[in-house]
């Protein structure tokens, strides 16, 4: 798989820079999140580079046999309207596992949002993992593994310092991705 990933991105002209020796556990906070495109993509970048990452999907895309395939790339089902934690969930397979990264795309829609949602941050905070600031930047057709942050519990603080390393990367629909 992981060779046929390779020659995938060959065939698409991208390429994968930055820090690519990675955490074990971490929090992969994938922005920018313009199209669906975004997924497929994010999975080949990670299965050529030899790891599977988890990301959390709407319940609503888990149904036959949509369910099957999520499932078997990673997908973890979140109901939106449950009010039940999430981040403890999460914090939870952490602590169970000795390999496991979450992808998130903290604006949480395809839509412009400057307002990104801090639930990976939380996730991170309360598994005691660091968050991957990775960048799908479609100018460029690079994945750029900017940075590896250790949150400190200053959550305005930290967020936006990860947003600083979102300057100047391209979304796929560019007027739709917001800081």
């Amino acid at each position: 798989m992981k060779s046929l990933c390779n020659f995938i991105l060959r065939l698409i002209g991208w390429k994968i820079t930055g820090q690519t020796a990675l955490p074990d556990k971490c929090v992969i906070c994938v922005a920018p999140h313009t199209s669906n495109w975004d997924l497929p993509l994010g999975l080949i970048v990670y299965k050529s580079m030899g790891r599977k990452a988890s990301f959390l999907i709407k319940k609503e895309w888990f149904f036959f046999p949509m369910n099957i395939l999520f499932r078997a790339l990673g997908g973890i089902p979140v109901d939106r309207s449950r009010k039940s934690s999430l981040t403890e969930q999460m914090a939870e397979i952490y602590a169970r596992k000795d390999n496991f990264q979450l992808a998130i795309t903290p604006e949480a829609t395809r839509k412009a949002n400057a307002e990104w949602k801090k639930g990976f941050y939380f996730i991170a905070m309360e598994a005691e993992v660091a968050i991957v600031v990775a960048a799908l930047d479609y100018g460029k057709k690079e994945a750029d593994f900017k940075a590896i942050v250790m949150p400190t519990g200053n959550v305005e603080d930290d967020i936006s310092k990860i947003k600083t390393y979102y300057k100047g990367v391209t979304a796929r629909h560019p007027e739709y991705f917001s800081m």
